[in-house]
């Protein structure tokens, strides 16, 4: 669960001083941003984890310097998050307790997590409940910010969508290849899920898809559902090969297709498998996926990708007309 808290947010990198050695410390500003400052105390706060991550992992030799980049990493995050809580202020844009409260509700839902296990993952991360409500209030604030500064002035052009399809999606098949994919279901050994499927289960499995293919469903999300093998995860796409490069069960079972036929299931192995022969010209272009099929996938794609580029290119003009002092 760790890892799927760390991925949403924005970056938490933060750096561990124990309690002891911050209480002797007197507080100190060590950065200005504009009309605010950026405090000793700030830094170690939002520091906490990271530094205990540096210390475990640098030799000693190298430890001042490492601990010096990181403190300056931290204070880089200080800066930005500074400077964009002010543009929010400017903007009147704010985030309530509530909408706080909410999103780790959130949070807690999409991860079937308890707020005792939480806590936990939290106490192994070094980190506090109220650091981790701070870092998702200012998640909040930036996704709203770029609602209100980014959002709609990104837009993306059919024919970029195109070109990304056709880079990743399409191919140029060599004389005499075939295009396959493939269904396969097995038995006699444990699944992702741990299951252990017997051999009847394997055939009725194999035979759900079979009648579906064969009525002409989808077999992107056919494999998805119902192949139990590795290639599942890209609609059952096995690639291009050369007849003779195939295994002798498969090269009976898709010899006889055309373009776009389906082949009858065999058993090789453990398996029950099927195959749909995508294309056999020779020097045409085929595709994994229809362009229709995948087109608002790719948009939403480019959408996340623009918007990111956007984001960054915002925050460095906020920078650049900022007033910024390192003590």
């Amino acid at each position: 669960m760790a890892s799927r808290i760390l991925f949403f947010l924005v970056s938490i990198c933060l750096v561990f001083v124990s309690a002891a050695s911050n209480a002797n410390v007197v507080d100190r500003s060590v950065a200005i941003v504009n009309n605010d400052t950026i405090t000793l105390s700030e830094v170690n706060e939002l520091g906490r984890s990271f530094f205990k991550k540096v210390t475990e992992e640098t030799p000693a030799d190298r430890l001042p310097e490492a601990l010096q980049q990181a403190r300056n990493t931290v204070i880089d995050k200080l800066i930005d998050k500074k400077l964009l809580v002010q543009e929010a202020k400017k903007l009147g844009i704010q985030v309530s307790d509530q909408e706080v409260d909410n999103a780790l509700q959130r949070v807690l839902a999409n991860n079937k997590a308890t707020m005792e296990q939480f806590h936990k993952e939290l106490l192994a991360m070094g980190m506090t409940e109220k650091q981790y409500k701070e870092e998702l209030r200012d998640q909040i604030l930036s996704s709203k910010l770029i609602n209100h500064e980014v959002r709609t002035k990104v837009v993306i052009p059919e024919e970029k969508i195109l070109e990304y399809y056709q880079s990743n999606y399409t191919r140029q098949v060599g004389g005499g290849e075939l295009h396959l994919q493939q269904i396969g279901c097995t038995w006699g050994e444990p699944l992702a899920n741990g299951v252990v499927p017997s051999q009847d289960d394997a055939k009725e499995k194999i035979r759900k898809a079979y009648e579906k293919a064969k009525d002409g469903d989808d077999f992107n999300e056919l494999a998805k559902k119902y192949s139990d093998l590795p290639s599942a995860e890209d609609g059952g796409d096995l690639g291009t090969f050369q007849l003779h490069e195939l295994a002798p069960a498969m090269q009976q079972a898709v010899a006889q297709l055309k373009s776009g036929e389906i082949s009858p299931v065999v058993q090789i192995d453990n398996g029950y498998h099927f195959f749909k022969l995508v294309s056999s010209q020779g020097g045409a272009t085929v595709s994994k996926a229809d362009y229709e099929a995948v087109k608002e996938e790719i948009r939403e794609r480019l959408y996340k990708q623009a918007m990111e580029a956007r984001f960054k290119d915002w925050v460095k003009s906020i920078r650049d007309k900022a007033y910024i002092k390192i003590l």
